[in-house]
């Protein structure tokens, strides 16, 4: 077995301080030999992990192709520690930037899914603001869903969930995909509105490829049309798939998923 195929360990990083603090697993695959290729970064679904098969198969076309590959959880997700029901876009977003930058690639492809797709797009502006940051080569998003607390949640609360977020803080709703849950929170809700992407022009200064299912019942692929409103000045392109559902975790899924990747690696 060559080292590219040996999967790299999970390691921990310390985000936050104080009462705050919190461990966030990561695996990160270096680059072989002296390949001067961009870096991927998969950032996960809601609830989903690194250990999904979108990710895995990411690292895997990494180490395949010889580039680097960073994946992490988020506090309350997968091996990270914190309370999933503390976590917000906010949250999870500082997440995202303190591996980044704590692993200093130089250049990166995010590549993110659902949830992942949004926590992409505010990577994206928060990079433009650093100096020193890596340079952003391009974007992939799966079934991507920025502001979904706010243009999916909110507008379809019933009474009942209403109340739960008034009084308990929190609203519950059967998973399609786990026997736990989903919880949303007062929490997380709230810090959406400061994290919207949606309410102007998103300057993300790279490529962009969106992959959206047609019969996916979370996030409508009317949703990815509104995206693209607001990405004006980059190339962009948006795959509709017929028959795709949310996850677009099926193999033919999985390899759209890959060949766009490998359309931005340069």
């Amino acid at each position: 077995m060559s080292d590219a195929n040996i999967a790299p360990q999970h390691q921990f990083l310390t985000v936050g301080e104080g009462s705050a603090a919190r461990e966030i697993a990561y695996i990160a695959r270096p680059a072989a030999g002296d390949k001067a290729g961009p870096t991927l970064v998969w950032l996960s679904g809601y609830r989903s992990d690194m250990s999904g098969s979108k990710a895995v198969e990411l690292d895997r076309m990494a180490a395949e192709n010889g580039l680097a590959c960073i994946r992490l959880d988020y506090s309350g997700h997968g091996l990270s520690g914190g309370e999933f029901r503390d976590g917000t876009i906010s949250r999870w977003l500082e997440e995202a930037m303190a591996v980044v930058s704590h692993l200093e690639p130089e250049r990166i492809i995010l590549v993110g899914s659902s949830m992942g797709g949004w926590i992409a797009l505010r990577l994206a502006q928060e990079l433009a603001a650093r100096t020193g940051a890596p340079k952003l080569d391009g974007m992939v998003l799966i079934a991507p869903a920025p502001d979904f607390t706010q243009v999916l949640i909110e507008p379809n609360l019933t009474e009942k969930e209403k109340t739960s977020l008034a009084e308990r803080g929190f609203f519950e709703e059967p998973s399609e995909y786990s026997p736990e849950p989903n919880i949303y929170t007062r929490a997380l809700i709230e810090d959406g509105r400061n994290n919207r992407v949606l309410s102007g022009m998103i300057e993300t200064g790279c490529p962009v490829h969106i992959l959206q299912g047609m019969k996916d019942p979370d996030v409508p692929f009317s949703h990815a049309m509104t995206l693209i409103e607001h990405l004006p000045a980059d190339d962009v392109v948006l795959t509709f798939i017929r028959d795709g559902d949310h996850r677009l975790s099926r193999p033919q899924d999985i390899e759209r998923m890959l060949s766009a990747v490998k359309s931005l690696v340069r």
